[in-house]
């Protein structure tokens, strides 16, 4: 009964989609753990990309069970149209299973969302203005609206009234923005409760009786490690805890659940939005990082800002997530590179560290350490087995592992299923 959290090691992006997508192919369900709609996944599957948002990499087996969990914010809109443009594909969501604890978003906290961040000017965070902020906001301060909630027409429209009267306050008093109009907003939400009714269940217990059943379970993170709220670059961090330890939270079961801990890591770093990033290139080979990767948004569109690979930064995310293997994706892109560069470690006010310092003033002023490495200028997408990777890839490799302390357990070579390389069966 093998179960098995895959998240992201660095700043998100990292081909988490991918991975799962791929071990999906040997587990029984399929279960997205936090976040909202600000997430992105892009699935190729016989040269078909399906962009994802919100519906667990799973969705594209029609036998697995696709559970979004409480510890997930659900915008109904979304949500509702990716079932249809999964539909329009011949893909069946009728596995999809939505929890009844997680939180709405709705319309004011995508607005409030976009005017915080207007308001904010230089100092703005780089939020995708998804909304997910300010319902995480509203969920801690014990004003949420759940999707049982939502599921009781009754229960949603007083709800939904206090709330928008009080949202209406800041919007209009504090923003100069236009209100919204209960009557418009109640009826919009109750069409989509309606839609979304047959897909909402108590996931917790589904969870407990399919590991009663021994089945294997595989958990999706979203966001990843330096955009946790608690342990990320704050504040330029997404609102929740997208760490291992949140797949119990937020799915609602305990953590002698887990058996392993998978860090996704692309071959190289980048990031969306502010914050400081440590191996960031403003070169032709940041650029040309950027190009051959198509390193641009899911979910925005938005150029990520691209560099070496960080392992130290890795070597941090390992202890916080308790990792156990390393999916390393996008290798290939590196294919054409001559040289490449590593950081394995920073050094401040010439001292090397020993760990990465909290205080983003520090970080900012960080010099990286690298180690250099002879490129291997040859197509790797068609490599099957480690063995065929060429020498200079898996010096690479093993050196990235060296410095993580993370042992190599899935090696990508393109985005498609089959071009993956296992180490280490997991499910």
């Amino acid at each position: 009964m093998p179960s098995v959290v895959v998240l992201g090691a660095q700043w998100g992006d990292e081909g988490k989609g991918k991975i799962v997508d791929y071990l999906a192919q040997q587990a029984d369900a399929v279960v997205r753990y936090s976040g909202g709609s600000n997430a992105g996944h892009t699935v190729v599957v016989k040269g078909v990309a399906y962009k994802l948002r919100l519906l667990p990499s799973g969705v594209l087996f029609p036998d697995k069970i696709n559970i979004l969990g409480n510890g997930v914010v659900i915008n109904p809109k979304v949500v509702l149209e990716e079932i249809a443009g999964m539909q329009a594909k011949g893909i069946d969501c009728k596995n999809l299973v939505i929890s009844d604890r997680a939180h709405v978003v709705l319309p004011y906290h995508l607005r409030l969302d976009e005017l915080q961040e207007e308001a904010l000017g230089n100092s703005k965070i780089g939020t995708t203005k998804s909304g997910i902020g300010p319902c995480y906001m509203d969920k801690v301060a014990r004003l949420g609206i759940r999707v049982c909630d939502l599921l009781e027409p009754d229960v949603f429209a007083a709800k939904l009234k206090a709330n928008l009267a009080a949202k209406n306050e800041i919007i209009t008093k504090i923003y100069g923005a236009a209100p919204f109009l209960y009557e418009l907003v109640l009826r919009e939400y109750l069409d989509y409760a309606e839609r979304l009714r047959p897909y909402v269940k108590d996931t917790g217990v589904i969870l407990d009786k399919l590991f009663a059943d021994k089945k294997k379970v595989l958990f999706e993170g979203a966001q990843a490690t330096f955009l946790d709220i608690d342990h990320g670059t704050y504040p330029y961090v997404t609102s929740s805890n997208p760490t291992g330890g949140n797949a119990c939270t937020g799915s609602g079961i305990g953590p002698k659940s887990i058996d392993h801990v998978v860090g996704v890591v692309k071959a190289y770093t980048t990031r969306v939005g502010e914050g400081p990033f440590v191996t960031e290139l403003f070169d032709a080979d940041g650029n040309h990082l950027r190009e051959m990767g198509q390193e641009y948004g899911t979910v925005t569109g938005r150029p990520r800002r691209c560099g070496w690979l960080d392992a130290f930064m890795l070597r941090y995310s390992a202890r916080v997530n308790g990792l156990d293997y390393l999916a390393i994706t996008r290798l290939d892109i590196l294919d054409a590179l001559p040289k490449i560069k590593m950081c394995v470690g920073y050094r401040y006010q010439g001292q090397e560290l020993e760990r990465i310092p909290a205080s983003l003033n520090q970080l900012a002023k960080v010099e990286p350490v690298y180690e250099e490495f002879e490129g291997w200028l040859t197509d790797i997408s068609s490599a099957r087995k480690y063995e065929d990777l060429p020498v200079n890839a898996r010096k690479y490799l093993e050196r990235l592992s060296e410095v993580a302390g993370v042992e190599l357990g899935i090696v990508s070579v393109g985005p498609n299923r089959e071009q993956t390389i296992v180490l280490k069966e997991l499910l």
